[in-house]
């Protein structure tokens, strides 16, 4: 049976977008060879898992065909894996999630919890593999307008305590959950920092936690120049490290990162204060 890794600190999570159209790295590692590369550049540097996608979820972002996704995904995830690399595949489909983990993939990144697809929870569970429920309340086209919460960081842990009980009854066993407060999903820059500064209330849930703040907008928003114009998603690289030495601080599971170097340096570092 496929546990979850348990690097002994924050893990890190690569991030391997197979699309033209992230708000990051949208079309840096869209034909195979360059996704390869890239998945073993990740691999080189220290990460635990290299999560591969094949669809964008940035706000406004519309859906890929099924077999487009699958067309991007499945070769890296082969090649990555076939190297001896650990996977993760992200996807809210359970076609991708089937195909993916026979290809070789340990763990089901889903970013809409079981909602996106109601066979998700039910494949995930006949597969060999971990999985991963976000916080989600609509796809990328217009979640942003369902960002309107009483108390974020309690009704996030509700909904999510919610998606863990829907995959524990589809049959997945707790020792192979993950969760993920989602932040810039139907969230606001307000409610991501609430989410952040709330984290340790996330223990009710029981359950390991994984974050990802990389190179997001409300960072963007937060280094914004004098004009108000965003810094540019590759130049958030530095607070991302900044955040990711306060989560390891506090002791989360995971971080999910475009860089991986940077942060385990900062997890050295969060993990040195924490056992302090």
């Amino acid at each position: 049976m496929t546990t979850l890794p348990q690097p002994g600190r924050t893990l890190v999570m690569g991030v391997l977008n197979v699309t033209p159209d992230s708000f990051s790295d949208g079309g840096d590692y869209l034909d195979l060879p360059a996704a390869v590369a890239h998945g073993f550049d990740l691999a080189a540097e220290g990460a635990d898992l290299v999560d591969v996608g094949g669809e964008s979820t940035r706000p406004g972002a519309g859906r890929v065909h099924l077999d487009a996704e699958l067309a991007r995904v499945v070769p890296v995830i082969e090649q990555l894996s076939r190297a001896g690399i650990p996977v993760s595949v992200d996807t809210t489909r359970h076609e991708v999630a089937r195909a993916a983990v026979a290809a070789g993939a340990v763990l089901v990144n889903d970013v809409s919890g079981g909602l996106a697809d109601p066979q998700m929870l039910a494949a995930v569970a006949e597969l060999d593999c971990a999985y991963l429920a976000m916080h989600w309340r609509g796809h990328s086209v217009d979640m942003q307008s369902r960002a309107v919460y009483r108390d974020v960081v309690a009704e996030v842990i509700d909904e999510l305590a919610e998606r863990v009980d829907a995959a524990v009854s589809a049959g997945l066993s707790r020792d192979r959950l993950v969760v993920d407060p989602g932040l810039g999903f139907a969230k606001t820059v307000a409610h991501n920092w609430e989410l952040l500064r709330g984290l340790d209330r996330f223990d009710a849930l029981g359950l390991p936690v994984l974050v990802g703040t990389s190179r997001k907008r409300f960072l963007g928003e937060l280094l914004a120049d004098e004009d108000g114009d965003l810094r540019p998603p590759k130049e958030r690289d530095d607070a991302t490290v900044a955040l990711t030495a306060l989560l390891a601080a506090s002791g989360v599971w995971g971080v999910r990162t475009h860089t991986v170097r940077p942060q385990l340096d900062a997890i050295k570092v969060g993990g040195m204060w924490r056992r302090g």
